[in-house]
């Protein structure tokens, strides 16, 4: 354990050294940690990578008082997508309503800490980080997918089915998976809304209070052992609490 409290700093990464410090960091939680895996990850260095990540933004989380990488975040903005081919979810959504939309879109994906620093201040400086971006950039639409552990949807039931009956994206923003694989797997009347929640990840629910959608069936990743939802946050619904939340990060817990 380090003897001084940490003291955070966000930034993009501007060099390969932290390119590659981000997808070590991702290695260590979706592969070590979770059994991911993927054509391009690099067991020899300890890298998860895929060919996306040229094109993306990297928000990094620095603990300055170790000099480690210690949050990460994935970013990528339409003209982004449009250099890269398309969207990384594109792979598992149909994403029309949102490129027929006309508003300004940002892609967001592999969020991760390190276990050390889990709910803690990390994750309020990432959220932090993410906000200043979307405010420089004229961000409208935030979007991506997000995952259980695990690809039995059966264990899944409870939180699919809470997903779908309370939060199911609007039509004009409801994207659809392209391996549909129905999340309206309990009644609605059946529902453990207090258990579902435990079983929800904690990125998944932070995006719930903070307004965000699901889309319509959930993806499921065989190779990265998770079934994936793909969340939606319209910033114009954002209420101002929410809008403080999202926004007022720094110095909170």
């Amino acid at each position: 354990m380090q003897d001084s409290p940490p003291e955070f700093s966000v930034k993009i990464a501007e060099t390969d050294a932290e390119l590659r410090a981000a997808q070590a960091l991702r290695y260590d939680v979706f592969v070590r940690e979770l059994g991911g895996g993927g054509a391009m990850v690099d067991h020899d260095a300890g890298l998860e990578r895929d060919r996306f990540d040229p094109f993306f933004d990297h928000m990094l989380v620095i603990d300055d008082t170790r000099g480690m990488v210690v949050g990460v975040y994935r970013l990528l903005r339409d003209d982004q997508a449009a250099k890269a081919g398309q969207f990384y979810s594109e792979d598992e959504y149909d994403l029309t309503v949102l490129r027929s939309s006309g508003r300004k879109l940002l892609e967001l994906g592999r969020s991760c800490l390190h276990a050390d620093y889990r709910g803690g201040m990390a994750m309020f400086h990432l959220w932090s980080g993410l906000a200043d971006y979307v405010e420089t950039h004229g961000i409208e639409v935030l979007f991506g997918v997000a995952s259980f552990h695990g690809t039995d949807t059966a264990a899944l039931a409870n939180p699919l089915a809470m997903l779908h009956h309370n939060h199911l994206a609007p039509p004009e923003l409801r994207v659809r998976s392209k391996a549909f694989q129905s999340m309206n797997l309990v009644p609605a009347s059946d529902l453990n809304r207090k258990h579902a929640m435990v079983e929800t990840p904690a990125l998944i629910k932070a995006y719930l209070r903070l307004g965000g959608y699901v889309g319509d069936g959930a993806f499921v990743d065989q190779a990265f052992n998770t079934t994936d939802v793909c969340l939606i946050l319209d910033t114009a619904q954002m209420n101002d609490r929410q809008r403080r939340i999202y926004a007022g990060g720094k110095g909170r817990k």
